[in-house]
């Protein structure tokens, strides 16, 4: 039966002190952390907080993106488990050790899903990806049992080293969304994605970097490039013209209008898959940006 030993907790960070250190205390005695930090200002206070918890600090001089700063975590060490977390999500009792339990019973397994819960404790669960058809989406109520899923949640993936090595770690040309997604179906073609009911996750989506309208400018303009990358790559029809379509529905619904705020992020992410139509959305960074999310 595999210990706690046997896990390594990446997570990426910019800007994440905030919460981070709410996702330290969770993780018990004994399972290995590294923090990957993206080029953040409060990399002092990160430091601090790391100390406390025993974390290893990897420091990138500019942001990476999220699944670059990932792979780069998961190279260092060489423990069989990989617990992928979000700065602003934090362990319930004995997640840890129910996904080992479930990993010994499944070997198959090529992943497993955590029981995510958002702030107000409800199930964040992941039924849908444009990436997926629809054919392939879950239908109906969260599960109340562990039962094999379509997608992973990218805020906790539990997986074994040896499934992550094998279909090359996160796709770095996705530099921010859909890179779990990608994952999921990278994945899922060596064995099931595993959803594990009792292992359950809390999750204050959102909070894991600074929230500014820049920002929220800048993760949209990467949302749009990545949508047209990832569609096209697993061979979803128009993916340009498709990704193009939803933007312009956004961009009319009246919300987008009444705020300024909502208008720059949609016009961002209309900017950002026009800027995909010559490269595809491969890993670019924000031109009006230090590549900081």
């Amino acid at each position: 039966m595999p210990t706690l030993s046997d896990i390594q907790i990446v997570t990426v960070a910019y800007n994440s002190t905030g919460v981070i250190g709410d996702m330290l205390a969770s993780v018990p005695n004994g399972v290995k952390i590294v923090i990957v930090d993206n080029a953040s200002t409060d990399a002092d206070t990160l430091r601090t907080l790391a100390d406390r918890h025993e974390a290893q600090v990897v420091t990138n001089p500019v942001n990476r993106g999220f699944g670059a700063a990932c792979n780069i975590g998961s190279a260092i060490g060489n423990s069989p488990y990989l617990l992928f977390l979000n700065p602003d999500a934090q362990l319930g009792d004995g997640c840890l050790q129910t996904l080992l339990a479930a990993a010994a019973a499944l070997p198959e397994a090529a992943a497993f899903v955590p029981n995510v819960r958002d702030r107000r404790g409800r199930p964040a669960f992941r039924r849908r990806s444009n990436l997926l058809p629809r054919s392939s989406w879950w239908t109906g109520s969260p599960p109340d049992a562990d039962t094999d899923v379509p997608l992973l949640n990218g805020s906790a993936v539990f997986v074994p080293r040896a499934r992550f090595d094998a279909v090359g770690g996160f796709d770095t040309d996705i530099f921010l969304y859909h890179e779990d997604d990608d994952l999921s179906l990278r994945l899922a073609a060596l064995g099931p994605l595993r959803f594990v009911h009792n292992a359950v996750v809390h999750h204050a989506e959102g909070h894991g970097n600074a929230r500014t309208p820049a920002s929220a400018v800048f993760k949209a303009w990467h949302m749009g490039r990545s949508r047209v990358y990832a569609t096209a790559k697993h061979g979803r029809p128009a993916p340009f013209l498709s990704s193009l379509k939803a933007a312009l529905a956004q961009l009319a619904s009246p919300l987008a209008w009444t705020s300024k705020r909502k208008r720059a992020k949609q016009m961002s992410f209309l900017r950002g898959i026009l800027s995909a139509r010559s490269d595809g959305g491969r890993g670019a960074r924000h031109p009006d940006s230090s590549g900081k999310v």
